[in-house]
């Protein structure tokens, strides 16, 4: 066989033979040693003990790593960038769209070469319909990035969110689409719709005025209203929702998935586990806003971290199904696997929080007959990483190797080094 070294590049699908030290699937917490996967036509063909690969195929030997599901980000705004570099009000009023749509196209290839190979995106921010666009070159194959579920504009009650502060009586651009009752949230949820959004973004409570709590926003009317027009049209709900009386209503409406839910009460989780209603719980969001005001990273943490943390065990406890999603744009794009981190770190298992960041995401968004396993059949959206991401979640941001629809995106050259370990020895075999 033919050894080459250096980068392997694929305009097309091709057949491959990966064989790396274990395969993590998505599904079984344990990873299997040994195995291969083969891929060809853009899908996953076979994965197990010693394959048997047609004439022609490409073999990759990947040493020390494990071949894995593409993960999803579960939660992003590829519009926003932390806000530590510019404030969220500044970047809705003062930055110019095509401004926003370049670095989106950074980032959203920023967050391909991290591992992500899909990601549901939960509104542009006051930047329109423009993750439709993005959605599109990215599948025409004009920008590298993750498969998008987009929710275009988003939606919140007239008058509750942002940018604020300004001379009353004076229109200024907002975050998201304003609505007003039952008729106009049924027209922007189905004007979205047909825009492109593939889930409906609704924000269930927000801040009326600066420094207030979060309340309410949201009647339960017009929530029950919004959820059956989406799935009338086939599209799921996500649901911004720190408060226990807007979380109360969303699951009354019958939503799909609750983000943050900081403020969710034992009470409040048992009803979402109830409903089969999935908590994306967005850690990294509280984590990343709370450093960007000074705090270290030590005990004590600030109210808002443990709040978020809080409520992240009582979800556990109460059995609700846990999406992977950190709300990234809050934080830097490519930095996703901070979410898994955090995760881990606050008690959730390293296998379950990489099923969540797989399979789980794939079963919550309605994607797991296409993706989100290692299995034949699914689109080869694989990765591979150095070491076992089951026993130790650094190896997610160790990412050697991105393959989306049977491309190679990211090619390995030899392991990446996982933060915090020694430096791995650089070697590779291709054939």
């Amino acid at each position: 066989m033919l050894s080459i070294a250096g980068p392997v590049a694929a305009a097309e699908p091709q057949a491959i033979l990966l064989r790396p030290a274990r395969v993590f699937d998505g599904v079984d917490p344990k990873p299997h040693a040994g195995w291969e996967v083969l891929i060809d036509g853009g899908r996953i063909v076979a994965a197990g003990p010693t394959l048997k690969a047609p004439p022609g195929t490409l073999t990759i030997d990947l040493p020390g790593q494990t071949v894995m599901p593409g993960m999803i980000e579960g939660h992003g705004h590829l519009f926003l960038h932390p806000y530590n570099e510019t404030s969220w009000d500044d970047q809705v009023l003062h930055e110019p769209l095509a401004l926003r749509t370049a670095r989106a196209v950074a980032q959203a290839r920023a967050t391909l070469m991290a591992g992500f190979t899909s990601e549901r995106d939960l509104g542009t921010e006051g930047a329109g319909y423009a993750d439709v666009g993005l959605k599109q070159a990215i599948d025409q194959g004009i920008v590298a990035g993750p498969r998008l579920t987009v929710a275009t504009r988003a939606i919140v009650a007239l008058g509750a969110y942002g940018p604020k502060g300004f001379e009353p009586g004076v229109a200024v651009p907002q975050g998201a689409q304003e609505v007003n009752g039952v008729d106009e949230m049924v027209r922007a949820v189905r004007s979205q719709i047909a825009a492109g959004a593939d889930v409906v973004k609704l924000y269930a409570d927000y801040r009326w005025g600066p420094g207030e709590p979060s309340r309410a926003t949201l009647s339960q009317a017009e929530m029950i209203a919004a959820t059956e027009a989406a799935h009338d049209a086939g599209r799921l709900v996500a649901v911004h929702a720190s408060t226990a009386e807007g979380m109360r209503r969303a699951i009354a409406a019958g939503v799909d998935t609750i983000e943050h839910g900081y403020g969710g009460t034992p009470e409040i989780f048992r009803a979402m586990a109830a409903k089969g209603i999935a908590l994306c719980p967005t850690l990294a969001a509280s984590d990343a806003v709370a450093r960007y005001r000074g705090w270290n990273g030590a005990d004590p943490a600030p109210a808002s971290v443990t709040e978020s943390r809080k409520s992240f065990a009582l979800a556990r406890a109460a059995g609700v199904t846990m999406c992977m999603g950190g709300d990234v744009g809050v934080f830097a794009h490519g930095e996703n696997a901070r979410e898994i981190e955090l995760m881990v770190a606050a008690g959730m298992p390293a296998a379950q929080v990489m099923i969540a960041a797989t399979s789980g995401n794939a079963r919550a968004f309605h994607l797991d007959g296409k993706l989100g396993a290692v299995k034949a059949g699914l689109l080869a959206d694989l990765i591979a990483v150095n070491g076992d991401p089951t026993q130790e979640v650094a190896s997610t941001r160790a990412v050697s190797m991105v393959i989306k629809g049977g491309v190679v995106m990211k090619a390995f050259t030899g392991p990446a080094a996982i933060p915090g370990a020694a430096a791995p020895e650089q070697r590779s075999s291709v054939r």
